[in-house]
């Protein structure tokens, strides 16, 4: 566990140290800055983030595969995989590390919008319920997670950081859309895209609904995921 966080304080330093770490964050903040102007600060309206919460899986796609797109792709291109190899460290480590280190600047990404809820104490009255608020940034944590989690498995499939960011994007969007979907298909294919439809589950946390069977659905999926990335490094170290 120790070499999973050096790994992934590295990563994160990382992150920072490069422009491309704030245009990711100045990106997601315009972005919320500007759903959360139009939707949350309109006159005469309740006093709510549920829009904004709402609309968080389609935040999140343009900057997630952003964030994760290098985290062992980079490796792979430059070698620098091969030492971490054969040194001391497991794939499991390596790879723990890597999806801890894209996950806490997301969270930092993430951090400045809780100033929104404060706007709307200050401005609205009656205040808004607080119970949606903090369904709703436990979703963000969830969805960013699996996120990250997807991109770090397209990011060991490929030395191309394009390429895992182009598959990761792709993903993520069959995910947002399986619900949508779900009025095309044959009835019994139905249930399956909506087990898939991330926007459906969404929605319950926006309006405040923190179902058990959401949660799990997003760890379980995320853990799937790093597992599935520990597993090719595995394989690549083995071979």
């Amino acid at each position: 566990m120790r070499t999973a966080r050096a790994i992934a304080q590295r990563e994160l330093g990382a992150y920072f140290r490069a422009p491309a770490g704030w245009i990711i964050i100045a990106i997601y903040l315009f972005l919320t800055g500007l759903v959360f102007a139009l939707s949350s600060l309109t006159p005469g309206q309740p006093a709510t983030l549920r829009e904004f919460f709402g609309v968080a899986g389609w935040l999140l796609l343009p900057v997630a595969p952003a964030i994760s797109m290098r985290l062992l792709s980079e490796e792979f291109r430059s070698g620098t995989i091969e030492s971490l190899l054969t040194a001391p460290v497991s794939g499991w480590s390596l790879v723990a590390g890597k999806f801890m280190g894209g996950m806490t600047f997301l969270l930092a990404m993430i951090a400045p919008t809780a100033v929104y809820p404060l706007i709307l104490q200050f401005v609205s009255d009656p205040s808004p319920d607080m119970g949606p608020v903090l369904s709703g940034y436990l979703l963000l944590v969830l969805m960013g997670g699996l996120y990250i989690a997807l991109g770090t498995l397209a990011s060991s499939l490929t030395s191309n950081s394009t390429l895992a960011f182009l598959m990761t994007f792709f993903v993520i969007l069959m995910l947002l859309f399986a619900g949508v979907g779900g009025q095309f298909v044959p009835d019994w294919v139905k249930p399956v895209l909506f087990e898939l439809s991330v926007s459906a589950r969404a929605s319950d946390f926006a309006k405040g609904i923190i179902d058990l069977s959401h949660v799990v659905f997003f760890i379980a999926s995320a853990s799937v995921c790093v597992v599935g990335a520990a597993t090719a490094v595995e394989l690549r170290r083995w071979s």
